[in-house]
């Protein structure tokens, strides 16, 4: 045996197959740096989506976006590290120091290996890419930043965050538009299933520049309005596109024996189901692959359609997929069956980093017994049938949440959460891969 599995087999308890804890998150949105901070501006309504800062953005079809702001990376990370990073990941890197922070372990106690690292990431380091690549071909070869053949790449926020805490232990990077940012948390269970004791999972994205912003509209389903309290209204029926925008949520997962043992400081819940699928290829008649997502998830977890207390929407504010989406909702649940909510409404779609966000926003709703509203949405599309949580937040117990994603070419992701006091989360894990 290597050391690298002997090492991970340390880590092996009877109750490895029982549901991981999550015990630290850290939040870097555009309306708020910090967890606490993010969630009451959420709570508040506060939003982050506004004019895109550093150029000319109105020559594009819109210039809005949800922007990361008062972030000066500089006050938060060593100096050594600002040449060789793009904002995304240097974003990343705060978002990591915070949740790391906040779940109190102490990473040199852990065995070699035993610490790991999933994130999601669907652009890469757009802004110093095209800034080198600028320099390429304005200066030539010999200006280009040698730290481009790393700062670009998908996986380097994986890389800077095990490096600067030293996790030696699996890196992965999925790549799968707003679906990864929930494929993560279930790679990171099945890297506590192979031994590990605890893994960095969620992911951050920044693509701002006015290369990244392009390749935002080139996709075509933004929303061309400019006044950010219209731009982004899923399950409206001005629904017109959504607003792109920067940043996310990197949450710590514990495989529960192990969280007990180092006596975490808090438990926010277990990370109970999550499952992955495809849409059909078109004109196959066969129904979009969400519902089923959904199911899968739930069944893992062990929990029924009645159990389910919200709901968080993947709400991509096209009609057509508002539409499938709600269709999904209303056959798991009935119609008005549950509540759901959107808050990325206010920051905006955050591709691999948003979801992530949703499943920090229904963490701390099982903690405060609040649900986060959907904000500016005015005029529900009645044919949807949802009890959407609009206006103000809504008071009420949450032991178990399902988080929705989907991405742009058919990918489909759905998780379950559920919260430390409720005894479905003592239930064992009923996966075998």
């Amino acid at each position: 045996m290597t050391r690298t599995s002997a090492a991970l087999a340390d880590q092996r308890t009877p109750t490895a197959n029982h549901p991981p804890v999550i015990t630290g998150i850290g939040v870097v949105a555009p309306n708020g740096i910090g967890t606490q901070e993010w969630w009451e501006a959420t709570l508040r309504g506060e939003s982050g989506i506004r004019p895109v800062p550093g150029y000319d953005a109105t020559r594009y079809p819109s210039p809005l976006a949800g922007v990361v702001t008062g972030f000066d990376a500089a006050q938060r990370l060593p100096g050594r590290l600002l040449p060789q990073t793009d904002r995304v990941t240097r974003l990343a890197l705060v978002a990591a120091d915070l949740a790391l922070t906040d779940c109190g372990a102490d990473l040199s106690a852990l065995p070699d290996y035993a610490t790991g690292v999933a994130t999601s990431n669907a652009t890469g380091g757009f802004e110093f890419t095209h800034r080198e690549v600028r320099k390429l071909w304005t200066k030539g070869p010999q200006h280009v930043s040698v730290y481009e053949s790393f700062a670009w790449f998908y996986a380097v926020n994986t890389g800077q965050i095990s490096i600067r805490h030293g996790m030696r232990g699996p890196g992965s990077v999925i790549v799968a538009d707003q679906a990864g940012g929930l494929d993560t948390f279930g790679l990171a269970r099945r890297t506590l299933r192979k031994g590990a004791a605890l893994v960095v999972s969620g992911g951050v994205e920044s693509a701002l520049d006015p290369w990244g912003l392009l390749s935002h509209h080139s996709g075509g389903r933004l929303s061309g309005a400019r006044d950010p309290r219209r731009a982004y209204l899923p399950f409206d029926e001005r629904a017109a596109g959504h607003v792109p925008g920067e940043g996310g949520a990197l949450l710590i997962v514990e495989s529960a024996a192990g969280a007990a043992e180092r006596g975490a400081r808090q438990v926010y819940g277990h990370l109970a189901g999550q499952a992955a699928t495809f849409d059909p290829p078109p004109g196959s008649d066969r129904p979009p692959g969400l519902a089923r997502a959904a199911r899968l998830a739930m069944a893992e977890a062990g929990v029924a359609a009645q159990d389910i207390d919200v709901v968080f929407a993947d709400a991509a504010a096209q009609p057509a997929l508002d539409d499938i989406e709600a269709a999904a909702l209303t056959t798991l649940f009935g119609p008005y069956g549950v509540p759901v909510t959107a808050p990325k409404t206010l920051t905006g779609r955050l591709t691999g980093g948003g979801p992530p966000l949703d499943v920090a926003a229904a963490l701390l709703s099982m903690r405060d017994g609040l649900i986060p509203p959907t904000t500016h949405v005015g005029r529900p599309v009645p044919r949807h049938r949802l009890d959407l949580v609009r206006g103000e937040p809504r008071t009420a117990r949450v032991d178990a949440a399902l988080i929705l994603a989907r991405g742009h070419g058919g990918f489909n992701s759905a998780l379950v959460v559920t919260a430390p006091r409720h005894p479905r989360g003592a239930h064992g894990d009923r996966r075998t891969d």
